[in-house]
């Protein structure tokens, strides 16, 4: 199913993201979590490309299986930065004959190597050129935005008008980066519509689970942590079965606050662990319907 079509339906949905593995060892392990989180049914689940490409071939095998096998549809990423014009033609033949409708178009991030690369023989530079080539294939494309402005921008208005650039080009949809304080969120939204962006936005929420996963997803992601939110860690934070339950009950309550102010499709960035993305979904049973 394409998600333009899904995100039309005037119902509340959840989704999962799920990423491929690193190496054919770990395929196993993390085909049996994405085949557990899919049987939970959501909405959608989005399947993760590595950087530079690294996990393409595992990317599509995943999405294909949970499409296949479970139903689920399925929001493939593919990335395009340091990417030759042929492998990218490549890739986009090899999602068609695994009838994948849906692509989340990212160039992706610039790993330490690919920053010291000389980036004028790159044939994409930012997403948006992606974006351009699957449109004339008939994909719907999904990108990605920052509530909080990309780490990159000068400002947020620079931000929102190379976001403006990518919907213009085809988007129909945008999926955001974590935040963990659901006003950035609202006061973007604002931001963007009063900007002409009017595609449907689907929140990014990331449980924390683990005291650990802080401080890797501030140097991530930028968001900002409210006070609130680091009481919990420092409360909670020692304890891995506190902190699990701590963690999930924040995010399951983002979810409600946004649902009650009238977002109506919420993407959780599961991290493989089916446990969670079902305790989450358990806590909202009701309120799915």
């Amino acid at each position: 199913m394409r998600l333009d079509e899904l995100l039309k339906q005037d119902k509340l949905t959840l989704s999962f993201e799920v990423f491929p593995p690193k190496s054919d060892t770990a395929f196993e392990s993390v085909k049996y979590a994405t085949e557990e989180i899919a049987k939970l049914r959501p909405s959608f689940m989005s399947v993760t490309y590595g950087a530079g490409g690294g996990t393409s071939k595992y990317t599509l095998e995943i999405a294909k299986n949970i499409k296949e096998q479970y139903g689920v549809p399925t929001l493939a990423h593919l990335t395009c930065v340091s990417s030759t014009k042929e492998t990218v033609h490549e890739r986009i033949q090899q999602m068609k004959e695994a009838g994948i409708e849906n692509v989340m178009a990212l160039r992706g991030d610039l790993t330490p190597e690919l920053e010291k690369s000389d980036c004028g023989t790159w044939d994409y530079r930012h997403a948006v050129d992606l974006i351009h080539e699957l449109k004339e294939e008939g994909f719907c494309i999904g990108g990605a935005c920052y509530p909080e402005i990309h780490p990159e921008s000068a400002n947020q208005k620079e931000d929102i008008l190379h976001l403006k650039e990518k919907v213009d080009a085809g988007c129909s949809f945008l999926t955001t980066q974590m935040f963990f304080d659901n006003n950035l969120l609202y006061n973007f939204l604002y931001k963007i519509r009063e900007a002409g962006i009017t595609v449907p936005i689907i929140p990014g929420i990331m449980p924390i689970t683990n005291g650990n996963q802080v401080e890797r997803s501030i140097k991530l992601s930028g968001s900002f942590m409210p006070q609130r939110f680091k009481r919990l860690v420092d409360k909670f934070g020692t304890s891995p079965a506190a902190m699990k339950q701590a963690g999930i009950a924040y995010a399951t309550d983002q979810i409600i606050d946004l649902f009650a102010n009238g977002i109506t499709n919420v993407h959780v960035y599961s991290m493989n662990k089916p446990d969670v993305a079902e305790a989450i979904q358990r806590n909202l049973s009701d309120i799915l319907g």
